[in-house]
Formats: structure tokens, C-alpha cells, sequence
């Protein structure tokens, strides 16, 4: 095993015990990028040298007997969405090819603050705009288990570098399951926790709880481990909680878990959330991999909350948010916009104030009929997305099972039912689909109960990990390194 497929607790054990030199991790960690990205393309931009600067000063406070952070000489990946000081950071566009800001995004800041070491930038589809993770700066991210496949996204090339080993821990954001989806696609975990948790700088409408940043990790456990380092009721974000003169969370509240007990849980267990459109095949993949795990619940049942109207709430809600960060962008440079972004704000100017009003309503009665429904069940769980990967040449599927989507982002609504209520969720890797391609299993909890899920996601990780058919799939990488780059690819740059 080379030092860069180390988990990340066991990779920071070693270093504080002198048993590992951040100095070789991060160069075992360039080399599988080296090697592997060429077929992927997910590190799109690179901090080697200052990288490798860092590492020598974290092997230097390690033998020195320095107090080490909990990510002390981890090397990371950073959602090119998060502004990294000195580092290119495009969020996709080309508005911002040449981008380097001078300063780090709260994100940022928070996971060098505890150690960690930014190796690069991971890709996205433009402005995070869709699942399919595309731009006309960097091209496509091929998904590693089949490059000529999607990766899914938003956060597609961090999904893509956990998956292959290039780093073992990665930044992440979520509006309409951009944690959730690539991890189900790239066969590794992705959280979405819930608004204000993981506090955010950046977004323009600071009430807004769609979307939400977070951590992505190859394990449970490690996933922890950098939710740790992100969490704070930091004043800048409105939806941070917070008790004036007491700190409401930290960092204990996700490194100790507490045990979950899976034969004391009641379970929901739904394929489609009674609305998704979710293609026949998941829905087959998703009943047998119940019936591995279905029996060590307490209570089991197949049913869902009701989620009529969540379609129309999420599209008016989403629309308005996009008309925040890109109205003045697409009145002044439509043609440097691509599709996606200009789809959303083409929607929002249709809407009215009434428009808005109603989807606000239909919110709250969606998210009451949440809490009704959690009053019987401790968790849900469901298909993370809606159908298996598809050629990442479809921008997004406009069909499925024969049937047309209502819009581009309609095949991601088994992750936006959870998003319009404000629950927390994750991804689990539960093996692979009936087409070799990897599964996610989303699990969603209470209101508030970020910790309650991944307590669930820890046990039940530990209960599958048993079996080939149910324990996290791994790509094929000497076959990704000698693959010809996807840069080859027709259609690779943009979005035709």
C-alpha cells in the first residue's frame, strides 16, 4: 500500500508518532496524481511546490514535539468553488480563468488552521451549476471506475480524487446534493450537514439554507474527521447558531460519536421518496441491497414522508439563488455564461414575487410533514441518486426510463428532497450497481441531527465492509494509468 491509500486517521496517527513524514505522504500523494489524473482529471489545479514546502515544515514541528492540529501534514483537495490563497481558483468560468485571490475562504482557512495541506484545486462544473462536473476552463472529470462515464458533481473532481487516492480528504458543497452524488458515483462518502453548520462566507443570500458547504472523505470516520476542523458558529454566516457567550458546537461533537445501536433503529426505506423519477434498475439495485441489511433493524418499513410540491419548491427556491450570484453577470456577459447558469437565471426572471411567496409556503409544509414523519422514524434511507452513471457527453439526461425530465437538474431529486427541508444527509458506498459502477446509499436523519447520522453511517460502514457485495468498491488504477488522457476525448473542453 503506498502511503497516499492510508486512511486519514490511521495517515495522522503515523505522523504524530513519527511513523510517517508528511513530506513522503504528500509525495506519494503527487505521484498517484501524476499517474492517475491524466485519465480523470480531477486536480486541475496544482500546488505542488508550496505543497511541498509545507510538508517539510509539518515534518519539522512534528520532531520538534510541536502541538500538532488534527490534520496536522494531511494533504487535501479543494473544491475549485473555495477561494485558496495564491492558488488559481476559477469556480469554472471563464470569467475567472486567470484567477488567484489573496486571501483563503473560511473553509480554507479553517482546514490549514488545523493542518491540513492544500495540494490543489478539484474540479466543477461551472459555478457548480449541475451534475455532470464540465467547464469550458479545465474540460470534464471522468469518472474512475469508467472515464467515459459522469462523475456526477458538483463536487465531482474531489469525488474523483478520494476515490483514486490522490488525497484522503477533500472540501465539498451541497445545494442540490453535490456532496451526495459524486460521492455515490465515485464510490466514497459525501455530508451534508445541516445549514450552519459548516459556516460560509460566500454566500450572497445569507438566510438561504439550499446550500451548504462540507466534508468528503473514503471512510465514515475520516469524514469526521475533517467535519471537525470545519464546524463553528462563526458570526459571519446568519445560519450559524449560536448562544451569545457560549459556544454551541465543536469540534468533539463529530471526532466522539456516539455508538448507534442499528437493532434499536426504526428505519424508513424509500427507492424514490415517492416523486423522484428513478429508473427501474436503481430501483432493483436498491431492493437487494436492503435485503443484506434490512434485518438488522429494529423496524424496517418501506415508506416515505410526502414530498408532493418538492419539484416546484426546489425550482423557484434554486432559481432565486442563482438570480443572486449571477443576475448582474448574465444581463452584462450572457456569452461567457454557460448553459446551466443561464438556465436558472432565465427561470428566475420568470417568476414573480407570488412566485416566491408560494414556494416559501410550500416549503414549510413540507418541512412539517418532516418532523411528523420523524416522530416515528429515527432515519430514512434511500437510492443517493437517481440512476446509475450515464457518458458524461449528456450534459444532463433529459429522459429516464422514457420519460422526459422536468429540468436539468431533475434526475437529482432523490438528494433535493432532503435539501428543501434542511435535514441532514450522506452518501454511503454500498458496493456496485448491476452495471459494475458504484452505489450510494443516502441516509437522512432528524432535523439537527447531523451527529445521529453519522453515527448510523459509521455502524452500518462497519456492518458492509464484511462483504464484496456491499463494502466501498475500489477503481481499477494501474488500468487509469494507462489509459490515454481524457483531454483526447471529443467534447472534452465545454459544454457540446
Amino acid at each position: 500500500m503506498e502511503p497516499c491509500d492510508l486512511d486519514a486517521l490511521e495517515a495522522r496517527r503515523l505522523i504524530g508518532s513519527k511513523a510517517l513524514s508528511p513530506k513522503e505522504l504528500v509525495a506519494s500523494c503527487i505521484r498517484r496524481i501524476e499517474t492517475v489524473d491524466p485519465a480523470v482529471n480531477a486536480m486541475v489545479a496544482r500546488d505542488f511546490e508550496r505543497a511541498s514546502a509545507a510538508a517539510t515544515k509539518a515534518e519539522a514541528a512534528v520532531m520538534r514535539g510541536d502541538p500538532l492540529g488534527p490534520l496536522h501534514g494531511l494533504p487535501i483537495g479543494i473544491k475549485d468553488l473555495e477561494d485558496a490563497e495564491g492558488l488559481r481558483s476559477t469556480y469554472g468560468s471563464v470569467l475567472f480563468k486567470d484567477h488567484v485571490p489573496t486571501k483563503d475562504h473560511l473553509i480554507v482557512q479553517s482546514v490549514k488552521q488545523a493542518g491540513a495541506i492544500v495540494l490543489g484545486k478539484t474540479n466543477t462544473p461551472e459555478w457548480g451549476a449541475g451534475a455532470n462536473t464540465r467547464n469550458a476552463v479545465y474540460g470534464v472529470t471522468g469518472n474512475p471506475f469508467s472515464p467515459d462515464k459522469s462523475a456526477a458533481g458538483s463536487s465531482g473532481g474531489s469525488g474523483v480524487a478520494l476515490a483514486t487516492g490522490m488525497v484522503p480528504i477533500a472540501t465539498g458543497s451541497d445545494t442540490g446534493g453535490s456532496l451526495r452524488n459524486p460521492a455515490a458515483y465515485n464510490g466514497i462518502v459525501g455530508f451534508r450537514p445541516s445549514p450552519g453548520v459548516v459556516p460560509s462566507d460566500k454566500r450572497p443570500l445569507g438566510w438561504n439554507p439550499l446550500s451548504v458547504l462540507g466534508p468528503m472523505a473514503r471512510t465514515v470516520p475520516d469524514l469526521c474527521l475533517l467535519l471537525s476542523t470545519m464546524v463553528s458558529d462563526n458570526a459571519v454566516d446568519p445560519l450559524a447558531t449560536t448562544i451569545h457567550g457560549r459556544a454551541v458546537r465543536g469540534a468533539g461533537d463529530f471526532l466522539t460519536l456516539p455508538e448507534a445501536d442499528l437493532s434499536n433503529l426504526k428505519v424508513a426505506l424509500t427507492p424514490d421518496f415517492g416523486f423522484a423519477p428513478t429508473e427501474r434498475h436503481i430501483r432493483d439495485v436498491f431492493a437487494k441491497k436492503c435485503t443484506t441489511f434490512r434485518r438488522v433493524f429494529a423496524v424496517a418499513d418501506d415508506t416515505t414522508p410526502d414530498c408532493s410540491g418538492s419539484d416546484e419548491t426546489f425550482e423557484v427556491l434554486r432559481a432565486v439563488s442563482f438570480m443572486a450570484s449571477f443576475y448582474e453577470r448574465f444581463r452584462d456577459t450572457p456569452d461567457l455564461l454557460g448553459p446551466n447558469v443561464r438556465a436558472n437565471v432565465e427561470e428566475g426572471l420568470r417568476y414573480s414575487a407570488l412566485d416566491v411567496t408560494q414556494a416559501l409556503k410550500q416549503q414549510t409544509v413540507l418541512y412539517k410533514r418532516w418532523q411528523a414523519f420523524f416522530e416515528r422514524y429515527d432515519v430514512i434511507l434511500s437510492p443517493a441518486v437517481t440512476l446509475s452513471p450515464r457518458p458524461w457527453t449528456e450534459l444532463f439526461p433529459t429522459e429516464i426510463d422514457g420519460k422526459p425530465t422536468r429540468t436539468y437538474f431533475h434526475w437529482l431529486a432523490m438528494a433535493y428532497a432532503v435539501t428543501v427541508v434542511g435535514h441532514p444527509a450522506i452518501s454511503l458506498p454500498v458496493g456496485l450497481d448491476d452495471h459494475g459502477m458504484p452505489f450510494g446509499l443516502q441516509i437522512v436523519g432528524p432535523r439537527g441531527g447531523d451527529a445521529k447520522v453519522l453515527a448510523v453511517a459509521a455502524a452500518l460502514e462497519r456492518y458492509l465492509a464484511g462483504s464484496p457485495v456491499t463494502a466501498r468498491p475500489r477503481p481499477d488504477l494501474a488500468r487509469l494509468a494507462a489509459m490515454p488522457a481524457l483531454s483526447q476525448s471529443p467534447g472534452f473542453l465545454g459544454f457540446d
